[in-house]
């Protein structure tokens, strides 16, 4: 139905459709969340593992939760995958949630709220208490027109959530939210940086254990998580927490329970040779996500797509350029098409791998193929898609999928 007003009526109408859409979501469901203390978590990366961390102590702390992630949704007890492929649900279905999350006695709603929702009025009629910052860098810029529009976009939760502002200090957009009014802006840092009242200083301790160790305000926290991002995100939820009063051992106690995430840096196969899949389909994303896994010995074998057609063209060749740079072995394949061609998205990703391109346009080929490369201390990663349940074809087709369920039934038949 959209598509079709994008085709006949100027973008002012479909503005317009966006809001009735938000604001006739929030009267039928009689303004759920001015019932809830709403938390929306945003920025380029790290989005879903800040949400999860952050109900995990919420829930630490006897809190009643409902969260909504591109991984899954969650209303007090009960868990259900996100199979919607869009990380913040439509303006009804958000609506929607957080009745049900009042329903259930929900104290906390902790919301993904993404660039793309917030230019079709998803945010509008929540009523947010805080919003988080986790990082900003180059994304759906041809959506938006500009990285300044897309970071325009992100401020609007800020503006919106008048009463706590969470944000990484570290990061180089951080002023633009830093000028926002809140009763409360709480900065986080591992870099020592200042700029708000409250800061939460982290520090690495270790990074090259099976986990990671940092200290918080002198504090010891591990974390059974790969990548140091992950102490980033981490200090983004305890920020969160905190501005709750909610304590820090609290905090230590939740996250340490964390035992990876689906999707996230995800080791589906340990032997003999690691297998990891990862979300990660930003040039940012990636880069950390293969200095994350990079063996000491051993190569790194990668398979990468480029996300969904008709978006994002710019940063294909960089994705491969990344691949290549990082990468023994550098294997591109089929990932989102929708109506675009996909060899002409993989040739797109192929001219920044240079020679050391590999081009396979069967994702399951693909996948086999890198298996079969893998020899003892290598590690294969599979990037661009996570625990996502589908590829999305052209015309609105999607047909099943599911990286991790494709690379154990692959790697039976070596």
């Amino acid at each position: 139905m959209v598509n079709q007003i994008k085709k006949y009526f100027p973008s002012f109408f479909l503005d317009g459709y966006h809001f009735f859409l938000a604001l006739f979501g929030a009267v039928v469901y009689f303004f759920p969340s001015r019932q809830l203390k709403v938390i929306g978590v945003t920025g380029t990366n790290g989005k879903s593992t800040v949400v999860k961390m952050l109900a995990a102590i919420f829930e630490e702390a006897g809190c009643r939760v409902a969260y909504s992630s591109s991984i899954n949704f969650k209303i007090a007890e009960k868990e259900t995958p996100n199979t919607l492929r869009m990380t913040m649900p439509g303006r009804l279905k958000i609506q929607k949630f957080l009745r049900e999350a009042v329903k259930q006695r929900c104290q906390y709603a902790i919301l993904e709220v993404t660039s793309e929702g917030i230019k079709q009025f998803r945010q509008r009629f929540i009523s947010f208490k805080t919003a988080v910052l986790t990082n900003l860098s180059a994304e759906h810029i041809e959506a938006h027109g500009s990285f300044a529009k897309y970071r325009q976009a992100k401020l609007k939760l800020f503006k919106a959530a008048r009463e706590t502002h969470i944000i990484n200090l570290d990061d180089e957009n951080s002023k633009y939210f830093l000028e926002l009014p809140a009763k409360k802006k709480i900065g986080y840092t591992l870099e020592g940086r200042g700029g708000t009242e409250t800061i939460i200083s982290g520090k690495i301790a270790d990074v090259f254990g099976p986990g990671l160790i940092f200290l918080v305000n002198g504090k010891i926290f591990k974390l059974n998580l790969k990548g140091s991002f992950n102490i980033y995100n981490a200090l983004a939820a305890i920020s969160a927490a905190l501005s709750e009063g909610i304590s820090l051992e609290i905090c230590r106690t939740a996250l340490e329970k964390i035992n990876g995430l689906p999707g996230r840096l995800e080791e589906v196969i340990s032997r003999p040779f690691k297998v990891i899949v990862d979300y990660a389909f930003t040039p940012n994303a990636l880069e950390k996500v293969y200095q994350a896994v990079k063996p000491k010995t051993g190569r790194l074998i990668c398979v990468l797509g480029a996300c969904g057609g008709g978006r994002d063209k710019w940063k294909r060749p960089v994705l491969g350029s990344l691949a290549a740079k990082y990468c023994d072995k550098v294997i591109i394949t089929n990932e989102d098409p929708y109506d675009e061609d996909p060899g002409k998205i993989i040739e797109m990703v192929a001219v920044g791998a240079g020679n050391k391109a590999e081009k396979i346009s069967d994702r399951r080929k693909a996948i086999n193929f890198a298996l079969k490369s893998g020899q003892e201390n290598d590690v294969v990663i599979i990037t661009g898609k996570g625990c996502e349940p589908s590829i999305c074809l052209a015309g609105g087709k999607k047909i099943p999928w599911d990286d991790r369920q494709v690379v154990r039934e692959e790697f039976k038949k070596l």
